[in-house]
């Protein structure tokens, strides 16, 4: 049976990879297989193993909660884009999808604007348990999470979307592999 860590490290290896090819521009260019999000699909799937991880408190808890229904969300965004992805050179027919999809709040707000954001957000969370003893990391988890969404929604910069994505993972990465701190006994 696969090891959660192992899961996990896999999660962020195929997100990071999703975050390389949304960076490069047109996904309408893969013609055969919308491969980022098959990527970002199954990394965010994947991350769902964080959740089991990390120490158990409330803290973990709620993060559990909020993973999960980014995982969720993730699914539900993915499956619109490709979608999106398989009308092709059709602009037409993508319009009126998106114009749908913009007039639908239950559709939009769960699984384009706030519920992928979720999975950032929990993610951030489960860091926030090792901020006094793997600070540097746990920052790089908490501040690129925000980034990632900050860099594409408000600056549409698909570099920098890919770099605080990096860092993100990274950050995440470190505490997946971190080395427990053991208190200096007296003698």
């Amino acid at each position: 049976m696969t090891k959660p860590k192992t899961l996990c490290l896999v999660g962020l290896v195929f997100f990071v990879t999703s975050y390389v090819l949304f960076a490069q521009g047109s996904l309408s260019a893969q013609k055969h297989i919308d491969l980022a999000h098959w990527f970002n699909l199954t990394g965010a799937v994947l991350l769902f193993s964080f959740n089991f991880v990390f120490p158990n408190n409330k803290l973990n808890s709620v993060a559990s909660v909020l993973t999960a229904l980014g995982v969720i969300a993730h699914i539900g965004l993915c499956t619109i884009d490709f979608i999106m992805w398989s009308f092709g050179d059709d602009a037409v027919s993508s319009d009126k999808l998106s114009q749908h999809i913009s007039n639908t709040p239950l559709i939009l707000y769960p699984f384009v604007i706030v519920g992928p954001s979720l999975l950032f957000l929990g993610l951030a969370a489960h860091a926030l348990n090792f901020i006094k003893t793997n600070p540097i990391p746990a920052f790089m988890v908490v501040i690129g999470g925000p980034f990632v969404g900050v860099s594409y929604f408000i600056w549409n910069n698909g570099i920098l979307m890919l770099l605080s994505c990096i860092v993100f993972t990274s950050g995440l990465g470190l505490l997946l592999y971190r080395k427990e701190l053991v208190p200096k006994v007296m003698t």
